[in-house]
């Protein structure tokens, strides 16, 4: 599905969380038991669209665009937050009436995850976990590798002079290591940056990129919660990402040497993009 039939086809919804009322983008599809996903940085909910079909034949999809990503309000000169953005999903379960979803995260998603595992943990969660399911992300911050471009984004003299020159051929050139193949930036690049520019969202990037800092911050909270959680975990991974790859699947391997762990040998950052059909056959296994 396009980007532009993906934005047409779904909706935005005004939700109250954080500092006060925000426009989210949701895209709902398919029947069944319910299941949330939960996109990467720089992109959207967009990047589920070649995943969704196999998945919707037995799932309820709820696919939102989290808060300055996609079709969703992009405030500027707003501290974003991973715990606002489970504050975002959180608000989201409560207007859909959800009271249990199997979560599947990707990249950034995989950090708002970890903080709603923790709020479960504590007993603050009102939505029961089915599941979760991990996609490429920094589960263990002391070991992600960033990009060049997310360190420049992260320092404060330079993140707002790059996010204010940020076009296509800079966001295509930078995700290009993270693609295991020439031609997937080719491919997905576009659309990840219509996602980001859309309401200029490309000038928020150095203000996006803060969910580095939230890691490391509270590193013990997500990773201590990840590994004595008795939701079932699974995890789909792309050995050949430089940033989240081989190297967190090994960690993952030594402290949770317990959960299904689907090695994609041949796959880079981008699974859901990448090999969308593994992806799906991987989230359907039982």
């Amino acid at each position: 599905m396009t980007i532009d039939a993906w934005w047409e086809s779904g909706e935005r919804v005004a939700l109250r969380f954080g500092d006060g009322e925000h426009g989210v983008f949701v895209q709902r599809l398919g029947a069944g038991e319910p299941m949330t996903l939960l996109h990467g940085f720089p992109s959207s909910s967009h990047d589920w669209s070649h995943v969704a079909p196999a998945l919707a034949v037995r799932y309820a999809l709820l696919l939102p665009d989290l808060l300055g990503f996609g079709a969703s309000d992009k405030p500027a000169e707003h501290t974003y937050s991973i715990h606002e953005q489970a504050d975002l999903v959180e608000a989201l379960w409560a207007a859909e009436g959800t009271t249990r979803t199997r979560l599947v995260a990707h990249d950034y998603g995989v950090s708002v995850a970890q903080e709603l595992l923790a709020r479960r943990e504590e007993g603050a969660l009102g939505v029961e976990l089915v599941a979760v399911d991990f996609l490429n992300g920094g589960l263990y911050p002391d070991i992600h590798r960033p990009e060049p471009v997310q360190t420049a984004l992260l320092d404060p003299v330079q993140g707002p002079q790059i996010s204010a020159i940020l076009d296509e051929a800079l966001i295509t050139g930078a995700l290009g290591p993270t693609f295991a193949s020439e031609a997937g930036p080719a491919d997905h690049a576009p659309a990840i940056w219509r996602s980001l520019e859309r309401y200029d969202g490309q000038r928020n990037a150095h203000l996006l990129i803060r969910y580095i800092v939230d890691r490391q911050e509270h590193a013990e909270r997500w990773t201590s919660v990840l590994e004595r959680t008795d939701v079932p975990l699974r995890f789909v991974w792309g050995m050949l990402d430089p940033i989240s790859g081989a190297h967190m699947a090994e960690r993952i391997r030594e402290r949770l040497p317990a959960a299904p762990l689907v090695a994609l040998e041949d796959v880079a950052h981008w699974p859901p993009l990448e090999a969308p059909d593994r992806v799906a056959a991987a989230l359907l296994e039982p």
